[in-house]
């Protein structure tokens, strides 16, 4: 179990910086808007690319 989340942390990291985000930055903006961040809206946390 603790590898499947390790894994799926590490894809989000490699993600953000495939798009030219630096993963440290990102995670921490996410750890806090996480909790207020609406279940409709969390694919506005992913690390994409929206150009």
């Amino acid at each position: 179990q603790a590898g499947r989340r390790a894994a799926a942390i590490m894809s989000l990291l490699a993600t953000a910086k495939a798009n030219g985000i630096e993963p440290h930055a990102w995670l921490e903006n996410t750890l806090v808007h996480l909790p207020t961040t609406l279940n409709r809206d969390i694919d506005s946390l992913l690390p994409l690319r929206r150009d």
